[in-house]
């Protein structure tokens, strides 16, 4: 149920949001890097189509490694096109050593949104029981964009954007970009 005030606050959103999408995967990203033709991204290849079917535009989506250097670059590129709204970070959010999305956009941030980890990890136990506690999901805003870094399963993908970043991204990026 949603409230009388969120209802008015999201009738005043931009109703079509401009996207970009990251890949981070240190696989994937070598096989591009070696000339593989047929690289497979259904993770990345589902979040476009889900952004694209919700009435939005997706900028561009692109491979990168799971590397701080990489990652931060994307960002900053990010960060700096006025025409971005949203970036989704899809990968390298697992608990191995080389996992570091999380780690390297956090930084950046200038506000979190704790709701969206703990929602995303509730909704992830319902339908995966207790290994979503291995799930780590975080946003955030940043000069005024919406920022997701989500695990880079097709069915995490799946839900992060269908059930939380596409019903509220307008709403996020409203508030972002308010003036004081």
């Amino acid at each position: 149920m949603m409230s009388e005030s969120s209802k008015q606050h999201k009738e005043k959103t931009t109703k079509t949001l401009n996207f970009v999408v990251y890949i981070c995967s240190t696989s994937r990203f070598k096989q591009i890097e070696a000339g593989e033709n047929a690289v497979s991204d259904v993770a990345g290849d589902s979040a476009v189509e889900l952004i694209k079917k919700a009435g939005h535009n997706v900028v561009f989506k692109k491979i990168i490694a799971d590397d701080e250097t990489m990652i931060q670059d994307a960002l900053m590129y990010t960060i700096g096109l006025p025409s971005i709204d949203v970036a989704v970070f899809s990968g390298g959010t697992g608990i191995t050593p080389t996992d570091i999305t999380i780690e390297t956009v956090t930084p950046f941030l200038e506000k979190t949104l704790p709701g969206f980890g703990e929602f995303f990890r509730r909704i992830s136990f319902d339908k995966i029981g207790s290994a979503a506690v291995l799930s780590r999901a975080i946003a955030g805003v940043a000069k005024g964009k919406a920022l997701f870094c989500i695990p880079g399963s097709p069915n995490a993908v799946r839900v992060a954007l269908e059930i939380l970043i596409l019903p509220e991204a307008p709403h996020i990026v409203k508030h972002a970009r308010e003036q004081r």
